[in-house]
């Protein structure tokens, strides 16, 4: 006998139900584990920061730029002209989460083929024989090599040792110069790979060293600024230094420079003019010029093409090339805009308009032809920055 009130349930169960939900779920996996691994795969830095959307955006024709625009402001459209070919949004897509661009080849053979990101890079200004196939890549070299102190040659310490006696004498005529900026100190200059060095001044086959490297060459800069009633100061602290004690990699020394340019700017309201003096790794007839029976080291002048104050920087380098191929012809390699995905783009020039970073000399160049091209520096920058003061005062 049942009891009373109770029915009976009956559910069926639909196999092919099942097989549905099983195949969704296992497709649902997958998809997360896809959509994850894409977020994912963009890593550090390769996220949608302002930095990579200002790359980005900076590979996009004119017409495009402004249909991205127009997309959310249809007022950006109007100034294209009738027919202009509509954009396709797919390729759009895809250029922006992989960084391949269908119509542009580098895209896809820059990562695989050893040296072809040269040409993310543009030569504003060619000097003479500068051109795509005699621009130079230096890979970051080890630790201890970066560090090296005791592989330097007498004669080359003993040049760092006559250097240092010099700073007073420069001083000294600052102070007599006609035009000056008194106890201003209006030029900051730093040197972010400061272990960069020399061959001839060394006892080794690697052109790195603590001692005898590029930061002499740096201060006789400095020295010859004050000759010329120009204040100027150099960074003493390294930066290779800093990368090591932080446990940083080589390509992260513009962060550490970043530290300390930042500092320098707090400290001091009265720089004007920022420079980052590097040595190239090309060869000698490359980094080489012989002019009125001396040997200079070539200077490069580099921009960042990844800021924001990248005009002015260019602004600041044409000024500077053009000075100098006027009073020393052939002296400069001309200017060079660096950017894309295998550089790092910025150089730390967006922190002032004013900023430029200078290549002197390469690995075969020894420290007096830096020296000279050094004094030939101190020439133009002189008569840029009291252009500038003339400019300022009318």
């Amino acid at each position: 006998m049942k009891p009373s009130g109770f029915r009976g349930m009956t559910i069926k169960v639909n196999r092919t139900s099942i097989k549905q939900m099983m195949i969704t779920s296992v497709l649902g996996v997958i998809s997360l584990f896809i959509l994850v691994s894409v977020l994912t795969s963009f890593g550090q830095g390769r996220g949608f920061s302002s930095e990579y959307i200002h790359t980005w955006s900076a590979g996009l024709a004119g017409e495009q730029l402004l249909q991205v625009m127009g997309m959310e402001n249809t007022h950006f459209t109007e100034p294209l002209p009738e027919g202009s070919r509509q954009m396709q949004l797919a390729p759009l897509a895809f250029h922006m989460v992989t960084s391949l661009n269908p119509e542009d080849p580098r895209s896809f053979l820059g990562r695989e083929l050893p040296g072809f990101a040269f040409f993310d890079s543009q030569i504003y200004i060619a000097g003479v024989g500068t051109d795509y196939t005699t621009l130079s890549h230096e890979s970051s070299p080890p630790i201890d090599v970066q560090l090296a102190e005791r592989d330097a040659k007498q004669e080359s310490l003993e040049k760092v040792i006559q250097l240092e006696k010099e700073a007073e004498e420069a001083k000294r005529q600052q102070a007599q110069s006609e035009q000056n900026t008194g106890e201003k100190k209006v030029v900051y200059i730093i040197n972010t790979h400061d272990t960069e060095s020399f061959l001839p001044e060394l006892n080794s086959d690697e052109a790195f060293n603590k001692k005898v490297n590029i930061t002499q060459t740096s201060e006789k800069l400095k020295q010859e600024l004050e000759k010329r009633g120009i204040g100027a100061t150099r960074e003493e602290r390294s930066v290779q230094e800093r990368v090591h004690e932080k446990g940083w990699e080589y390509t992260q020394s513009y962060d550490a420079a970043r530290e300390f340019l930042t500092e320098a700017m707090e400290s001091s309201p009265d720089f004007e003019l920022y420079f980052d003096l590097h040595r190239d790794s090309s060869n000698r007839s490359k980094t080489t010029v012989t002019i009125n029976g001396e040997e200079y080291a070539r200077t490069f002048f580099v921009v960042g093409g990844n800021n924001p104050n990248s005009q002015y920087n260019t602004k600041m380098a044409e000024d500077l090339n053009a000075l100098l191929e006027e009073k020393y012809p052939g002296l400069s390699r001309g200017v060079l805009t660096k950017e894309g995905s295998k550089t790092n783009g910025v150089f730390n020039q967006d922190l002032a308009p004013q900023s430029m970073l200078i290549e002197i000399g390469g690995v075969d160049n020894t420290l007096e032809e830096t020296y000279r091209s050094s004094e030939a520096l101190a020439d133009v920058i002189a008569e840029y920055y009291w252009t500038i003061q003339e400019g300022e005062g009318s």
